[in-house]
């Protein structure tokens, strides 16, 4: 297990992130994502801690809170030292219904980051993060509760969630204008299969110097090896019912087809191809993953050995490459004028040659 720096912090996080999304669950939406129970997830967190995994994710919307209440318990159960973990939270979904049960107000911040404490069991969180960007409330106002909550020690970082390029922009900005602490990570959907990140968030990412987060690294499951053209196995039911995220499957069906033989040649599995290829861009800092089962997060954790040559990476871009798109293929175009080399120009000048 590699550990890398959360953007611009002292932080080290692992380069895996054990998501606890499958803890809780009911009849509903979240069930049909997983309802893993106390002893299953103690077992999980146990796994996780041992393979190395000291970065844990969980948010106030999953589950209505359980997922939140079983890390917490987890953690408990196992005697984990405080400082030995990294917790990261989320706020923005419905979690009541009325009016204010929901967004990034200063009220709805204030009062989750308190709510999440208390569920987690904790004194403090890690990262916090904005689960989603409101469309109705001043980003001023977001940074400045998240900065309040860092000010008075119950959250060390905070970060967000699904904004997009020019969201963050303007968020940094912000923080930078008014001295507030600043937006150190975005947690966005990016897969060999679903590569829309690269157009805009990850350049400015890199530019910015914030971290990056990969939630549903497999697609929803969809790049786990599960599926194929012909349908999907016994343990592939889960998109039959819940088809999310959104998936180009004539696409996914060619870049698994292009991870399968690699997958054979290094004995592993299609889903630690599609782990370990995420593992290999520059950009991220840590990956996801979720799990019912202890033995899919073995599995899942396997790809941090798995090193992909530069053959096996060059095979993978080329058939998941994103097709050309303006501005893209303009900036491209127009690069040249001020970075390809030029040839050494000679003028007479008065003062000679320049």
């Amino acid at each position: 297990m590699r550990y890398n720096l959360l953007g611009q912090t002292g932080l080290l996080v692992s380069e895996l992130c054990l998501g606890t999304m499958t803890f809780g669950g009911d009849d509903g939406m979240w069930g049909q994502i997983g309802h893993v129970q106390q002893a299953d997830a103690d077992a999980l967190v146990r796994g996780a801690l041992d393979a190395g995994i000291t970065f844990i994710d969980t948010a106030n919307v999953y589950s209505g809170g359980l997922s939140e209440r079983i890390t917490g318990q987890a953690l408990k159960n196992l005697g984990v030292a405080r400082d030995e973990v990294v917790v990261a939270t989320k706020a923005y979904g419905r979690i009541r219904n009325h009016p204010n049960g929901a967004g990034a107000s200063r009220g709805h911040i204030l009062d989750q980051c308190r709510a999440s404490l208390e569920r987690l069991c904790l004194d403090h969180i890690d990262l916090y993060q904005i689960h989603g960007f409101d469309p109705i409330t001043p980003i001023e106002e977001t940074l400045d509760a998240l900065n309040d909550l860092v000010r008075l020690g119950y959250v060390r970082y905070v970060g967000v969630s699904n904004w997009v390029a020019w969201h963050v922009a303007k968020g940094l900005g912000i923080c930078e204008r008014r001295g507030f602490a600043k937006i150190r990570s975005l947690q966005a959907y990016y897969t060999i299969a679903g590569r829309d990140l690269e157009r805009e968030i990850v350049p400015m990412l890199t530019s910015e110097q914030v971290g990056l987060m990969v939630w549903s690294p497999l697609a929803g499951g969809f790049l786990s090896g599960k599926y194929t053209r012909e349908g999907a196995g016994e343990e592939g039911a889960r998109r039959a019912t819940f088809d999310f995220p959104p998936v180009d499957k004539a696409r996914a069906f060619d870049i698994i087809d292009a991870m399968r033989p690699i997958a054979t040649a290094h004995g592993c599995s299609v889903a630690q191809v599609a782990l370990a290829w995420l593992l290999h861009q520059p950009v991220v800092t840590s990956v996801i993953i979720g799990a019912k089962r202890l033995d899919q997060l073995t599995d899942n954790i396997g790809a941090s050995d798995l090193v992909l040559s530069e053959d096996e990476l060059t095979a993978l871009d080329a058939v998941s490459r994103l097709p050309a798109a303006y501005p893209g293929w303009m900036l491209e175009r127009q690069r040249d004028y001020r970075t390809a080399p030029t040839p050494r120009r000679v003028a007479e000048t008065g003062a000679g040659r320049v």
